[in-house]
């Protein structure tokens, strides 16, 4: 009787999920191209009238070492919901950083966050990531191989420092999309020199076809 029970409510849910699984794990399992570094974990409180009541923060950094790179930070009452809120979280703020085919980066940047000053630059290869902290964690996922990376500022805040030494990468992105930029108006403005300087020569030979005919 109580195989009967169990049956007819399994079949009760037709379209559903199957019994004993849990979708969103399954989204989190296709998404696990990211490669996840836990970076910070802090216990905060919250003052109420019956007391205070603690939580957990969590800061996670995400990456596939391909060029993209996310930073994400939540609460939670325990730590692995504050991670898996964090995870997501960073997966919606990956930005795409510019790589070399040496590795590195194109060209060194400064990065700022709240008191947190980062600055990153190219190494030479075979040299590895010189940095510490968050840049270290960040540059490694993010697919870097020869980076040398500095945090300037005093703060030991490693939130900070991770959102600057995005902020740096950020800056590259941008430099290189301005060059670019550059270059497509450089190309206009010759295009349209030589327009007009064929335009000039027309006229001067048609002066020229006109003169000849008046002398005739």
């Amino acid at each position: 009787m109580y195989n009967n029970k169990f049956q007819s409510n399994k079949k009760s849910s037709p379209g559903g999920p199957p019994f004993g699984r849990n979708p969103r794990r399954e989204t989190d399992q296709k998404d696990s191209e990211f490669d996840q570094n836990l970076l910070d974990v802090a216990r905060v409180a919250r003052v109420t009238a019956g007391g205070r009541r603690f939580s957990f923060r969590t800061v996670v950094i995400v990456g596939d070492r391909a060029g993209r790179v996310g930073v994400g930070i939540s609460k939670g009452k325990n730590v692995q919901i504050a991670m898996v809120k964090a995870t997501r979280n960073a997966k919606k703020n990956i930005i795409n950083v510019p790589i070399t085919k040496e590795g590195t980066l194109p060209h060194e940047a400064y990065g700022k966050s709240s008191s947190a000053v980062v600055f990153v630059k190219p190494a030479p290869p075979g040299r590895g990531i010189i940095a510490g902290g968050a840049v270290r964690v960040i540059c490694d996922l993010a697919g870097y191989k020869d980076v040398i990376g500095k945090m300037i500022s005093r703060t030991n805040n490693k939130l900070n420092n991770a959102r600057a030494t995005i902020e740096a990468l950020k800056s590259i992105k941008q430099v290189k999309q301005e060059q670019t930029e550059v270059k497509t108006e450089n190309k206009k403005s010759k295009s349209i020199i030589k327009i007009s300087r064929r335009e000039t020569s027309k006229k001067s030979k048609a002066s020229k076809t006109s003169e000849t005919s008046k002398k005739e």
